[in-house]
């Protein structure tokens, strides 16, 4: 069975909603997936799920969730796993993918099939101080319109 034809998938994935629109981070373990989660909750964000993200196929968009098992959790570095008021079902608009080797002057936005759904793509570094702003950026720029 492909990808394409399942309807929700578990994603190793931070997931923060901005103003009611899900931005999925992703990257490998130490990536710093969670603390950009929580520097955007800082700016006005909502915690929808930290490490592992559920999202549903309803419609032509999908929503993510938390596993029911770590719902209200976001494990902070140096603090330990603390609980967080979290957002459901917040319709996916933007996949940040934390790396390293980010390009200069890419082709925006890239692209990732998501449970059968096209969802506008960024690589950033976690690690530069600009990273929240560049996600917000990316959001008005290349996010999907939740109401689509």
């Amino acid at each position: 069975m492909s990808t394409s034809s399942l309807s929700s998938e578990t994603l190793h994935c931070s997931c923060v909603a901005k103003e009611g629109r899900a931005i999925l981070i992703s990257g490998r373990s130490g990536s710093g997936k969670s603390d950009l989660a929580l520097r955007l909750i800082d700016r006005g964000a909502d915690l929808v799920s930290d490490d592992y993200t559920i999202v549903r196929r309803v419609g032509g968009r999908l929503l993510a969730s938390a596993p029911g098992n770590i719902r209200n959790k976001l494990e902070i570095r140096g603090l330990g796993i603390l609980e967080f008021e979290t957002a459901a079902d917040a319709p996916v608009c933007l996949m940040v993918e934390l790396t390293t080797e980010v390009e200069r002057m890419p082709e925006m936005p890239g692209s990732i099939a998501i449970a059968g759904v096209q969802v506008p793509s960024v690589r950033l570094s976690s690690l530069e101080a600009s990273a929240t702003v560049k996600v917000e950026v990316a959001l008005a720029q290349f996010g999907l319109d939740p109401e689509a």
